[in-house]
């Protein structure tokens, strides 16, 4: 859709803005050749930003390319996205089926809930899968952003959103999201705002702050002309003969701001005062206005009382109105009249005809509306606002739908005369309506508007004590749950156990039951009372009943991850299986799986997870359910990276980030890129890896999963520069979070330490130990998370030589020999190694880092398996036995040989380092008869005390089966053909 917006500003108002035209003509350039352009355009009211974006516009128009127009109007009434709605709508309306169905592919359905028009044109379109609010506002987002990016393949693109420090937060997020998408699209955006009304409060002033972080943003601020400019202005304007005298008076008294200067051109023409030269320089003798809105004032007056008086009726319907709705308000005035009080106003430059919107109008400038509302009383304005209220009424019936945020507004401007009786039913409404269309923030407005006109506290734990009032709590609760962070949580829960309450105490089962089952299924935040809630309503519901098992099923994750209750969680998973199967209920089944499976991720049983996750992917896939086969998937992933089955992690991943994909899921398309960029890290592949960072972080800027692989990605290649950025980046997200044990701690735990030890420096450990701190407590650290934090730990340990916290650490993580650790991608063996080197038990961290050998090689985790092969060497030229020296040479140089070849910069410079030391140091006789190791003389006097091998693995803090290899090593260099031959030996030899 092309369009135009005539304005009524004064032709050739840009002279003098040659240089933002010249700024923004590059940036148009940029765009049409496929590097997507963001610009701001910020100034006062009146400086020009609109007629900047228009000349830009019909610029850009004249070379072809496709313009689209957004407003945002000050009104609370306005709907929900609504300068995304209005150039979506326009196009939707001018296009063919077939060709809208091309543009926005399977995106059609999410747009459809802002865009109703598309369902009328595509009738068949399927309805979404339902998802958590975050995610389906996501999925939206994506949807549209894609949409217009498809949009400006074909033909290049002009999006102006003109006002934004009027625009909802939704609409600004989804400006934000698009601003991540663009940089490679045919696109440029551009937005208007005054700088005067944008406070460090203000939801622009967020915006902007994440907006001037990408490569694609500009902002430019517009002053008034300059002196200079002002005489050609004003001639342009008709003034041809206007004296210096006059020119310098003018802009004295406007500052060269063009809107102040065009409608004192026009009260000067109107006066035959333009022409004036002598004798009357001085703005007292010109008599002009002392502002721009009494400026506007002056020009209002030179029309008819009775246009006036209409304008002012439009002025309270908003910036923009309807000619029907007009009429119906002006019942004394005949409609024939009425056209022609229009078409007086619109040749005084006063309203617009709106493009392609037949009976609709809006004011050329919102200081035109404004001036107007100023000079309305309080006691006329708001009886105009019940007056309309009730007009509108008649226009929507029962059902206002899409407009009950509008009735909403009018009514609550009017509630002095007309009460709080319309206030409230149609702020639920118009509540409940936003959030169906994941208009999140202005939902809560309109809960909380709604309870405080009937006096119902936002807060407490009070019940509510009507119908409408825990209507109105629930949906606050909903709007809270998509709004607040984790750290708040707790008021969203406490809004919807207060409507629970009321259900409970009125005996409304289903309804109590709706409001414990729409708490997120997230685990993100310690949620308290949330088990206790979900056992409230599990006392309300039969005991073997689906409901029941759905409960249960939610429960038991609660109670296993929020309350660390592991035989609780269990137990209700148990239960929640046995009334599956009974019912034949294959949804309760999988889902119950897929939270059990979670469940034991997070309390470190692999395999557990590994046996769940796949009945689960069965059943999703039997179901053709996809946020389950994703749910299930990355558990999956998850588990068989920890197991170290390479082959089996890229099936289930790859599997995960198509469904994603398809989904349009945020959290779990976030998660799938990750879990590729971590399978890249693991081979080497560093540049498949910053591919799928950069998909990651372009979603999720501030994903501390995303940061942390990508700090150690470019730490591991020696680019220690890049590597900084994104770890200040990381420290930054740690701390605007929570201080809980919460990704955003996790992270930084363990990856500021491995930092550390690639980079051989201290910098951040105390960061990290923070980090560390608040995960071990918090009562809601999982097991997972507090041996990742321990293992952070570890490395600071190791890093500092201190023997007593290495020593503590051990012992606190032996049991995880064999794993890796999630995140990081360090064999816990490798670390337990360190930790026993570090205590100056080399014989225990060798073995140990033969452990780890062994599964990065079954695994196939290359960069790991280089890094064990030089702390390996390391501890081997520490511990100087003769055989030792052979063995750390061949270690060191398959550790350079992977190192050089996967561009392991730093891990080079360590190995060539070792291997200069270990030249110039002498070898140690053996001590032993036989070639013995120290290690293995205590596995010798062990077996020769009638140790087993799982006693011995026990006392010797190694697995049994290296205790095996030891004993084979042993009954060879003795010469002996079993344990009691050896132990003979060992006396005749004098070693126990």
């Amino acid at each position: 859709m092309v369009e135009s917006r005539p304005t009524g500003e004064i032709a050739h108002v840009f002279v003098g803005r040659q240089q933002e035209m010249a700024v923004l003509e590059t940036a148009f350039s940029d765009a049409i050749s496929g590097h997507g352009r963001m610009v701001m355009l910020a100034g006062e009211p009146g400086i020009g930003k609109t007629r900047t974006a228009q000349e830009l516009a019909s610029h850009a128009e004249s070379l072809g390319t496709r313009v689209l127009w957004g407003w945002c109007y000050e009104r609370e009434g306005a709907p929900p996205y609504w300068p995304w709605v209005q150039p979506i709508q326009s196009y939707v309306l001018e296009t063919l089926t077939d060709q809208l169905l091309a543009e926005m592919g399977p995106g059609a359905s999410d747009i459809a809930e802002l865009i109703p028009e598309i369902r009328k044109k595509i009738p068949d379109l399927e309805l979404s899968p339902a998802l958590e609010p975050q995610q389906t506002r996501f999925r939206l987002f994506n949807s549209i952003s894609t949409f217009i990016k498809n949009l400006a393949q074909s033909q290049a693109m002009v999006l102006v959103l003109d006002d934004l420090h009027w625009a909802d937060t939704p609409s600004l997020l989804l400006l934000e999201f698009l601003a991540r998408q663009m940089a490679e699209s045919r696109i440029l955006v551009i937005g208007t705002y005054r700088d005067i009304e944008i406070s460090r409060q203000h939801p622009l002033s967020e915006s902007l702050a994440q907006l001037s972080r990408s490569p694609v943003f500009l902002r430019l601020v517009l002053g008034g002309l300059q002196s200079k400019d002002v005489g050609p202005f004003i001639r342009a304007a008709g003034g041809e003969n206007a004296s210096l005298e006059l020119i310098n008076a003018i802009y004295a008294q406007t500052e060269g701001n063009p809107l102040f200067m065009s409608e004192v051109i026009r009260l000067l023409g109107d006066q035959d005062d333009l022409a004036a030269s002598e004798g009357a320089t001085a703005p007292v003798a010109l008599g002009l206005p002392q502002g721009v809105r009494e400026a506007i004032g002056q020009r209002l007056n030179r029309l008819s009382a009775e246009c006036v008086g209409v304008l002012t009726t439009a002025s309270v319907i908003g910036r923009q109105f309807d000619f029907n709705l007009l009429n119906m308000l002006t019942e004394e005035t005949t409609e024939f009249r009425l056209l022609e009080l229009v078409e007086e106003a619109l040749e005084s430059y006063i309203i617009e005809e709106l493009p392609v919107q037949t009976d609709r109008y809006q004011f050329s400038h919102a200081l035109m509306q404004q001036t107007l509302l100023e000079g309305l009383s309080t006691s006329r304005k708001v009886r105009l606002h019940a007056r309309i209220g009730e007009v509108l009424e008649t226009l929507y019936g029962d059902d206002p739908g899409d407009h009950a945020a509008e009735l909403a507004y009018h009514f609550a401007e009017a509630s002095p005369v007309t009460g709080p009786e319309k206030l409230v039913w149609y702020s639920l409404m118009a509540g409940e309506g936003a959030l169906a269309i994941y208009s999140y923030e202005q939902a809560l407005d309109h809960f909380q508007r709604g309870l405080e006109a009937k006096a119902v506290p936002l807060s407490g734990t009070g019940p509510a004590n009507d119908a409408e009032s825990a209507a109105l709590l629930f949906g606050l609760g909903r709007a809270q749950w998509a709004t607040l962070p984790a750290r708040d949580y707790g008021e969203a829960l406490a809004s919807a156990k207060r409507a629970f309450d009321y259900y409970v105490e009125v005996g409304d089962t289903d309804r109590a039951v709706d409001v414990v089952e729409s708490a997120p299924r997230s685990t993100a935040g310690y949620r308290m009372g949330e088990a206790q809630l979900f056992a409230q309503a599990l006392e309300l519901v039969p005991n073997e009943s689906n409901a029941a098992g759905r409960l249960l099923s939610r429960y038991g994750r609660v109670m296993g991850i929020v309350e660390g209750d592991y035989a609780a969680a269990q137990e209700a998973f148990g239960r929640a299986l046995v009334i599956a199967k009974r019912e034949k209920n294959a949804d309760l089944e999988m889902w119950t799986l897929v939270y059990a499976a979670t469940l034991n991720v997070y309390h470190r049983h692999y395999q557990q997870t590994l046996e769940e996750s796949l009945r689960a992917i069965e059943l999703a896939r039997r179901a053709d359910d996809s946020y389950a086969e994703v749910d299930a998937r990355f558990w999956c992933s998850f588990a068989l990276m920890v197991s170290g089955d390479l082959e089996g992690m890229q099936l289930h991943s790859s599997a995960m980030l198509t469904v994603a994909e398809k989904l349009g899921h945020r959290n779990w398309l976030t998660s799938a890129l990750n879990r590729h960029e971590v399978l890249s890290q693991l081979r080497g592949e560093w540049l498949s890896s910053r591919g799928y960072s950069e998909r990651g972080l372009s979603i999720s800027p501030q994903e501390p999963r995303h940061l942390g692989s990508r700090v150690l990605l470019e730490y591991q290649a020696g680019d220690f520069a890049q590597g900084r950025e994104y770890l200040e980046r990381l420290i930054e997200a740690m701390r605007k979070a929570p201080a809980e044990a919460t990704m955003s701690f996790v992270v930084p735990a363990v990856v500021l330490p491995l930092v550390a030890r690639i980079a051989e420096t201290d910098d951040h450990l105390d960061i990290s130990e923070e980090a560390a701190q608040v995960i071990l407590s918090s009562r809601s650290a999982t097991p997972l998370y507090a041996m990742t934090a321990k293992c952070g730990l570890a490395l600071i340990a190791v890093r500092k030589s201190d023997v007593t916290a290495a020593t503590e650490l051990y012992r606190d993580l032996e049991s995880q020999r064999g794993t890796l650790l999630w995140f990081g991608s360090i064999a816990l063996d490798r670390v337990l190694g360190l930790l026993a080197q570090t205590m100056a038990q080399l014989d225990t961290a060798a073995d140990h880092f033969e452990d780890a050998l062994a599964f990065c090689r079954r695994a196939g985790y290359r960069p790991e398996l280089a890094w064990i092969c030089h702390d390996y060497a390391d501890t081997l030229l520490e511990r100087n036995n003769s055989e030792d020296r052979d063995k750390a040479t061949s270690l060191l140089d398959e550790a350079l040989d992977i190192a050089q070849e996967l561009g392991m910069r730093p891990l080079v410079e360590r190995v060539l380092t070792l291997q200069e030391q270990s030249r110039s140091r002498p070898s140690r006789a053996p001590v032993y008869p036989g070639g013995l190791s120290q290690r293995e003389v205590e596995v010798l006097r062990l077996i020769s005390a009638g140790k087993t091998d799982r006693e011995i693995a026990e006392e010797l803090f190694i697995s049994p089966l290296t205790v095996g290899n030891h004993v084979k090593n042993i009954l060879n260099k003795t010469t002996t053909s079993n344990r009691t031959e050896a132990a003979t030996y060992a006396v005749r030899e004098g070693l126990v």
